[in-house]
């Protein structure tokens, strides 16, 4: 098996179609985290503010020696710095507080963030409001936000590391799946090639779970089965004409010959004449023949079918090859089915069939034989079958029976052309039949049964 080239796999539709859900799954990916993150920053944004402005309205309540004393008191306990309060005069001057300068801000009574540097730390965020007390200084109270920072970088750096994951493994799985895609194919084109060279016995590779390139090589295997089929009965059918017509055609240039080198009555030209015509008649009978089987085959008549009753179909043959039977003393009996059999199919060609079936049945019979028709209706499959209890047809020959122009060397001296059982087969393959050749026991059991 040839090897699957890096290059190969991304013109495969499995690593596009990988690709464009690996895209599909990024987008919703970002669309869901972005989303937890606007909400989640929201929400302590929100949380945070609502904080200050409690703060805000508990400092305005008290006086202003109490707000002052309560303020310096507070930076003494928040060594931290979480929670900074600090007083300022109207001008902006420090009075009290952990902040000693009064930070940039668009007004008052509204939330802001200013970059805070302490003494022993690093700058912190810290967000802050302003508001105007009724005795003219400024209040300021404040929030450290670095905590809340830090959970938004977190989120956004999972936001980050997990679309990065996905896409690596989206991509490795796009890569394999295009790999298994590729060795697929190629295996399938191994196949396909060697088909091509002439070997059709080969057939496409299955795995068996039924998946959509599984459903086209059981389609594309079918068609080899027919189409080998049709090679072999082609093969078949040279072979035979070679042998079967031969004789019927050495036999007509014979007797015109004869006709032509010697000095004849006029009875004795006329009874060659008559040999020959014969003889081209049944030529004639057998290309007929031929022609209807490939029209069969051809679906050409699939367009006329309709309901067809199979008990009125056997009750028609039988009746029609009474006569012929009771000549030879061979007792032919329906066994019809209880109910009605219809089925969807050509009349004309389902009663060719089964007349078929019981001229051989007749021809092949001895004297004094039992022939049955049976209608058959076992569940979901119906059709006809014909039993006799003559010679039979020896196992290995049960399949080349079905070709064209086959014989047996039991049936050689025969009258017939080896067409009746191919023109059964076709009926029975243009109706999605199942035709069976099987031992009576003694005897041969033809059956053609729909598939259900």
């Amino acid at each position: 098996m040839s090897s699957v080239h890096l290059s190969d796999i991304p013109r495969t539709i499995s690593f596009r179609t990988a690709l464009l859900f690996v895209g599909l799954f990024g987008f919703s990916f970002l669309a869901l985290f972005g989303y937890i993150y606007w909400q989640t920053a929201g929400y302590l944004k929100t949380e945070a503010d609502a904080g200050l402005y409690r703060q805000v309205d508990n400092r305005s309540r008290q006086s202003p020696e109490l707000r002052e004393s309560e303020i310096r008191k507070h930076a003494r306990q928040d060594t931290d710095g979480r929670l900074p309060h600090s007083l300022f005069t109207a001008s902006g001057e420090y009075i009290a507080g952990a902040i000693h300068t009064l930070p940039e801000t668009k007004g008052f009574d509204k939330p802001a963030e200013f970059r805070w540097e302490k003494a022993n730390d690093h700058h912190r965020p810290i967000r802050f409001m302003l508001h105007r007390l009724d005795d003219g200084n400024i209040l300021l109270v404040a929030q450290d936000v670095h905590d809340i920072h830090e959970f938004n970088e977190l989120l956004v750096n999972a936001m980050v590391s997990g679309g990065a994951l996905l896409v690596v493994v989206g991509l490795f799985g796009a890569i394999a799946l295009g790999y298994l895609a590729r060795r697929r194919l190629d295996r399938f084109s191994q196949s396909i090639k060697v088909i091509v060279d002439g070997d059709l016995s080969q057939r496409l590779p299955i795995r068996g779970n039924h998946d959509d390139v599984d459903r086209v090589a059981l389609v594309v295997n079918g068609m080899l089965d027919e189409l080998e089929r049709l090679m072999s009965e082609v093969k078949g059918v040279c072979d035979d004409i070679a042998h079967d017509l031969r004789t019927p055609l050495t036999r007509l240039i014979a007797g015109l010959e004869r006709a032509q080198r010697r000095g004849l009555r006029e009875e004795e030209y006329a009874a060659s004449i008559d040999a020959a015509i014969h003889e081209a008649k049944g030529l004639l009978s057998t290309f007929r023949a031929l022609l209807r089987i490939s029209e069969i085959e051809d679906s050409a008549r699939r367009s006329h079918f309709s309901e067809v009753d199979l008990n009125r179909i056997g009750a028609d043959a039988t009746e029609l090859f009474e006569p012929s039977a009771e000549e030879r003393g061979i007792r032919l009996t329906l066994l019809p089915a209880p109910a009605p059999t219809p089925v969807q199919g050509d009349a004309q060609l389902l009663f060719d069939a089964t007349c078929n079936l019981l001229d051989n049945a007749i021809k092949f019979s001895p004297d004094n034989a039992q022939i049955s028709v049976q209608v058959v209706a076992e569940g979901n499959h119906v059709g006809l079958r014909v039993s006799d209890n003559g010679p039979g047809i020896a196992e290995q020959e049960r399949e080349a029976v079905l070709r064209r122009l086959y014989r047996s060397q039991a049936s050689r001296n025969t009258p017939g052309n080896g067409l009746g059982l191919s023109m059964v087969a076709a009926v029975a393959r243009l109706h999605d039949m199942t035709l069976t050749v099987s031992d009576a026991a003694p005897g041969c059991r033809v059956e053609m049964v729909t598939r259900g």
